[in-house]
């Protein structure tokens, strides 16, 4: 089956980006390098082609009351310009998928994961009765531009403050001459915003924007930014058969706030008699990476997975994410992972490894 193209594909090869198949789409692994891109996000702006990500908009009464029923977040808390992140469930308590839902008043806005943009369509269509399912995913760009000067960047192309905006909101005005949903979210652990237009408009703004000195960025410095700051993966961090519980999402988690979603009962359960393990981040010493699917050993035994592992490019050592025991996740216990042929020693530490200044 021939793979889908972003927007900005053609300006992605023209920037002699290197490119793969990724969740059914052609996209950039990295331009300059990894070690460049990730510096730059962390300290200056870079410019992420995340048009491959899913875009549906829901219209019908009570939107969130009916979307509710699906996520164990306090939707309640929402309000027209804010924005929740949180998770689909399945009765298992399993994560379908994590997403951001956009409150915009008389509709829902929803950014869905590219793997499993179809899976969760036909979810929220099975689920949500009476609600017009508008899908935007291969008709609308989507750009991240994150870093310390993205917003002074972004504003470059703007007449809206976007310092009126707070972390986690969003609002709808022109970029250039272009109508655009600019919600101040990201996945990298840095200020900045996500740019959606129609697909015409992207690579007028993404041309300007790196005219402007944005960095253009691909999926391997994305990967290395979300992992130094803990963001979970879904299919890596969290699938299907982890709970949100499990995944080091608790926050996510209201149980004294909604009182009936898919999946509650599990989630009660696990609360109130403990959890069988728990997903925590790693500090490994010298240049010992623990990468995905890497066992955590006891006594010659598997006990646990790692999900995530990288030499972090901003703390100049490695960092993992793992499933263990829940007698293991306190911070400070030394677990060991096994690397290849041999036994490696790695900390319990608290989570995110790194942190932007504010």
């Amino acid at each position: 089956m021939s793979l889908l193209r972003t927007p900005l594909y053609d300006l992605c090869v023209q920037n002699k980006a290197r490119m793969t198949a990724f969740s059914g789409w052609e996209m950039p692994v990295q331009f300059s390098g990894i070690k460049q891109e990730h510096a730059a996000v962390r300290t200056a702006v870079g410019i992420f082609d995340i048009s491959h990500m899913g875009k549906f908009i829901l219209r019908g009464d009570n939107v969130l009351r009916s979307l509710q029923q699906l996520v164990p977040s306090d939707l309640g808390k929402l309000s027209p310009g804010k924005a929740q992140y949180t998770v689909l469930l399945n009765p298992q308590g399993g994560i379908i998928d994590d997403l951001i839902i956009y409150d915009e008043g008389d509709q829902v806005s929803l950014i869905v994961n590219a793997a499993t943009t179809d899976k969760d369509k036909s979810w929220l269509l099975k689920h949500l009765t009476n609600i017009e399912l508008e899908d935007l995913s291969q008709t609308h760009g989507l750009i991240a531009v994150q870093g310390p000067q993205a917003v002074a960047t972004l504003q470059l192309l703007t007449d809206i403050d976007l310092k009126t905006i707070p972390r986690y909101n969003h609002t709808y005005g022109n970029v250039l001459d272009h109508q655009a949903f600019l919600a101040r979210t990201g996945y990298t652990g840095e200020d900045g915003f996500e740019v959606m237009v129609e697909a015409a408009a992207a690579p007028e703004i993404w041309q300007a924007l790196q005219e402007h000195g944005a960095q253009p960025c691909g999926l391997g410095a994305r990967d290395t930014l979300r992992l130094e700051a803990a963001m979970a993966l879904y299919g890596q961090d969290i699938n299907d058969e982890t709970t949100p519980l499990e995944g080091g999402l608790s926050w996510l988690v209201h149980l004294d706030k909604v009182p009936d979603f898919i999946g509650r009962d599990v989630l009660a359960q696990q609360k109130a008699n403990g959890l069988p393990r728990r997903l925590v981040g790693l500090q490994l010493e010298g240049r010992n990476i623990a990468r995905h699917d890497y066992p955590i050993v006891q006594n010659g035994e598997s006990i646990g997975i790692v999900t995530s592992g990288t030499l972090s490019p901003t703390l100049g050592y490695p960092v993992a994410l793992a499933y263990v025991p829940v007698e293991l996740a306190k911070v400070g216990t030394v677990v060991n992972v096994q690397i290849r042929q041999k036994t490696v020693p790695a900390t319990v530490v608290k989570k995110p490894f790194y942190k932007a200044s504010t």
